[in-house]
């Protein structure tokens, strides 16, 4: 059943079989004008059951509900054209909307496997990665239209307003919905409670760490006593959060540095020496789409150490290698 947040706002909890994330949030906000669903998981049979059941227990008509989309991740918008009508709004954010709309299977699959091996990640375990990518596996069958919302820009839902925060980081064009009133913040992946959101070197060579870290400053000063995130459960210290997260990206920053320091590596050789936290005993058990990610953050602190001027890159046989500065 869906948990009662606040009035008229409530959160559905919403399976991710076989991924550590083990849930998703969607958020429901009721008016008697027209509702809105903030985020609605991966396409998968499970999710969309239980998102289902959770829409229908609120009496949601579906003809007269929006969608605020917080980022292109499959485990927030694989589902939105499935349960989206030709009366509903898509809220989305103009890097990603425009990324959409140019998207190419295909070309999304080439341009992976490029960068994969530039980051060093074998070959033999490519073909086995991309296959196992939820983005691939579990996104939309179809983009909807969207209705693009930049920084400052309100939604009005019933009794709420809620003002647009562009929090580039854990994406390009990720939105937060702050609502000063009721000192809320909807973080998506901005921020999380007892997991730490992705930052991936994947895309591009865009520094996307100095990118989030510089979102986390943006919204460390709000006025909020409850953030709604993604995943797990609602944050009740927003800053003490954001300064928790802060401190494991400089850690982390320092342990890619001294590695840098052993000599020449690419992002995949980086990513297994790095401290993580899952079940495995080496690296060469850690489940495949874990590598992924972890070579991904690898790649993003690479990234922003060589921006800083404390690392260079060189190509070496088609992959990029690191070396300290």
């Amino acid at each position: 059943m869906p948990e009662n947040v606040l009035p008229n706002l409530f959160r559905i909890e919403a399976p991710l079989p076989n991924n550590p994330l083990r849930a998703i949030n969607a958020y429901v906000v009721l008016s008697d004008e027209r509702n809105l669903v903030v985020d609605t998981g991966m396409n998968q049979p499970e999710c969309r059951e239980v998102l289902e059941k959770g829409l229908a227990a609120l009496a949601v008509d579906r003809t007269r509900t929006d969608f605020f989309i917080t980022h292109f991740h499959a485990d927030h918008l694989g589902l939105t054209s499935a349960f989206a009508t030709d009366t509903s709004r898509v809220y989305f954010n103009e890097p990603e909307a425009r990324w959409t709309r140019r998207f190419k299977a295909a070309d999304f699959i080439a341009g992976m496997l490029r960068r994969a091996r530039t980051c060093g990640f074998p070959d033999d375990r490519l073909a086995h990665a991309l296959q196992s990518h939820p983005g691939i596996k579990y996104g939309p069958l179809q983009y909807p239209e969207f209705t693009v919302l930049r920084d400052g820009d309100v939604l009005t839902v019933g009794d709420y307003r809620f003002r647009c925060i562009e929090t580039p980081g854990h994406s390009p064009g990720h939105l937060c919905l702050y609502e000063p009133d009721q000192r809320l913040l909807f973080s998506g992946d901005h921020v999380l409670g007892d997991i730490t959101p992705n930052i991936s070197g994947m895309l591009d060579d865009t520094d996307m760490l100095a990118l989030y870290m510089a979102s986390l400053d943006k919204i460390y000063d709000l006025d909020v006593t409850m953030t709604l995130p993604g995943h797990r459960r609602a944050i009740r210290d927003l800053q003490r959060r954001i300064r928790e997260l802060k401190a494991h990206h400089r850690e982390r920053e320092q342990e890619v540095a001294g590695i840098l320091k052993t000599g020449p590596v690419t992002a995949y050789e980086t990513a297994a020496r790095m401290t993580w936290d899952i079940a495995a005993d080496s690296w060469e058990q850690f489940p495949i789409m874990q590598q992924w990610f972890a070579v991904g953050e690898a790649m993003a602190h690479l990234i922003h150490l060589q921006q800083k001027g404390e690392a260079q890159k060189t190509t070496v046989e088609g992959a990029v290698v690191y070396t300290a500065v």
